[in-house]
């Protein structure tokens, strides 16, 4: 059938052959039906190929995010020839069940129905990807129906159990997992939430306890969202598993711990190895856990795909490739600062370049690069860490973070002594990171001789590719957000109606605003007269600098993100 419909579809000049020959080639590796894959490599949308579907075999075709299925129409056909046959029922009418199906021609499954409910089935047409989120919808994802059934296991386990070590070595393998019944039920469900986070690209796993209740939220694409809440008496078991993991002290509740897990883990028949970086923070209630998952991955080392403008990224080259001086990348936690630093370093790691960097923890191993981990309570702070650098012969320093004075000093000194220094300030914007370095107490000449040039940056959501469409926004509105007049004539807004790749949520994937600030001539006079922060923004700005506002409105007109999620991140 997949290659009838993908020579069906290109003789409707709906894909040429190249891109049925590319499919092909992908459906060998990917053992998918060749209408997902064409959706998934961009040249179909999932509405072009269910009205295909739908002419091609005289059938109605369905929009199942329309559809609310009632639970006595579901309960009628099984998960498991649900999921077999790529196929969900939708409505009853009398006798009739009517099903929506990726192939609606499989006399096999409607037999099989039949037979089940002992109605007549009327088959409708679906995308494959939207009848496969209504299963999960409604029957719930697979992994999922495994925790449901370890968190029922869970109920009234109050003990915590014998909980095996996890080694740095260990592999978690789904499959496994599902089929060791004899685990202990924290175990299973700590791992499969670990793995559930993993397959829904999670960059953060939270773990809450409450009064009355206790919930596990995962972090995707910046947001929150809620996804299971095991039983509050399983609280003490969970917490004490994944300290465990973390080689953490589950004795010692009143204090807050950082810990690390490391796992190989085997993830759709491909192996994966990933971090975890955990923290554990006592609560009214209990224990919150947070563990950050670090997959290497993730980690984008190519500058020219993280989203700069490329004025603002040839700014940014010229100013690593000097030989000394600092430069500086501000912003909140999670903005991506870390993979702007590690970007930069991997531009600049040669065989002839002696790189060192102190960071609160490493993140991700770079060959090549001399990391240290920051260790406060032993005495290793980010200032001692700095100092000992100074006698290893660097020609480049990374400081995880500029956090006070000592550090700055220490950093500043080493910018101006033929070291080029890179790090880290928790800023709003570019030009108020002057300030923020002169209210640590480093001298305004200190300052405006030592400091090449300071990125502020933030992440905001992508469109998705797959659902965007264009909206009318009131020209008003576009004036009032900062667009010119000319702009605001032109401009084609988008956003994401929402679909089965981004979860409905009308988001996949983000992007950086990124306001770059050289420290030009005039800008170091002004920081030696006292300028304040406005003054030297103004002052950037005619000198050609492009705002994080103004990064976000690009951004919308190439149709990358939408206006929430640029007012969400930036102001005027």
């Amino acid at each position: 059938m997949a290659k009838k419909l993908g020579n069906l579809l290109v003789e409707a000049g709906l894909i040429t052959k190249e891109q049925l020959a590319e499919a092909l080639e992908v459906q060998k590796k990917d053992n998918e039906k060749i209408g997902t894959i064409l959706v998934k490599l961009g040249y179909l949308t999932e509405d072009e190929i269910t009205s295909f579907l739908s002419k091609q075999y005289g059938i109605p075709a369905v929009n199942l995010e329309h559809f609310e299925i009632s639970e006595d129409v579901i309960k009628r056909v099984p998960s498991d020839i649900a999921r077999k046959y790529v196929l969900i029922p939708i409505t009853r009418t009398g006798s009739t069940l009517t099903v929506a199906m990726a192939d609606p021609t499989n006399i096999y499954a409607l037999d099989d129905i039949k037979f089940l409910t002992g109605l007549n089935v009327e088959p409708v047409v679906a995308s494959e990807l939207s009848i496969k989120n209504a299963i999960d919808k409604y029957y719930g994802s697979e992994t999922q129906i495994e925790l449901r059934k370890v968190v029922e296991d869970m109920e009234g386990f109050d003990e915590e159990g014998d909980l095996e070590v996890v080694e740095d070595e260990e592999e978690i393998d789904l499959e496994s997992l599902v089929a060791s019944v004899e685990e202990a039920p924290v175990v299973k469900f700590v791992n499969m939430m670990l793995m559930d986070a993993v397959k829904k690209g999670a960059s953060d796993i939270h773990v809450e306890p409450y009064e009355k209740y206790y919930r596990v939220r995962f972090r995707i694409d910046g947001v929150l969202h809620e996804v299971m809440k095991p039983p509050l008496s399983m609280k003490d078991a969970i917490t004490s598993r994944i300290k465990i993991m973390s080689k953490l002290d589950i004795a010692e509740k009143r204090l807050p711990q950082d810990g690390r897990i490391k796992l190989k883990m085997k993830i759709e028949g491909r192996r994966k190895e990933l971090d975890f970086r955990v923290s554990v923070l006592p609560t009214l209630f209990g224990e919150k856990v947070v563990m950050r998952i670090l997959d290497p991955e993730k980690l984008m080392l190519d500058m020219t795909k993280l989203g700069f403008e490329q004025e603002s990224l040839d700014k940014f080259h010229h100013a690593i490739s000097k030989p000394y001086g600092m430069v500086l990348v501000t912003g909140p936690t999670g903005s991506g600062k870390t993979n702007t630093l590690y970007s930069a370093m991997s531009q600049l790691n040669k065989p002839e370049t002696n790189i060192m960097t102190a960071e609160d923890p490493v993140e991700f191993n770079l060959p090549g690069i001399n990391q240290v981990n920051v260790r406060d309570e032993i005495g290793l702070t980010f200032a001692a860490a700095l100092r000992s650098f100074l006698r290893q012969d660097p020609n480049i320093i990374l400081v995880g973070e500029i956090r006070d004075f000592e550090t700055a000093e220490i950093a500043i000194k080493a910018a101006l002594t033929g070291h080029l220094v890179l790090s880290t300030l928790h800023t709003n914007d570019a030009p108020s990171t002057i300030s923020r370095l002169m209210n640590m107490g480093i001298e305004p000449f200190l300052v405006a001789t030592s400091v090449n040039l300071i990125c502020a940056q933030r992440l905001v959501r992508r469109v998705c590719k797959n659902c965007k469409e264009q909206v009318k926004v009131p020209k008003k509105t576009l004036l009032d957000i900062g667009f010119t007049e000319k702009e605001a004539k032109e401009v084609k807004i988008f956003k994401g109606k929402g679909c089965d790749v981004c979860n409905g949520t009308g988001y996949k994937g983000r992007v950086g605003l990124y306001e770059v600030m050289e420290v030009t001539d005039t800008i170091k006079d002004l920081i030696l007269s006292g300028a304040t922060a406005l003054d030297l923004r103004e002052q950037a700005i005619k000198e050609g600098m492009i705002t994080l506002r103004r990064s976000g409105l690009i951004k919308i007109m190439n149709g990358l993100t939408s206006i929430e999620e640029v007012l969400r991140e930036t102001v005027l």
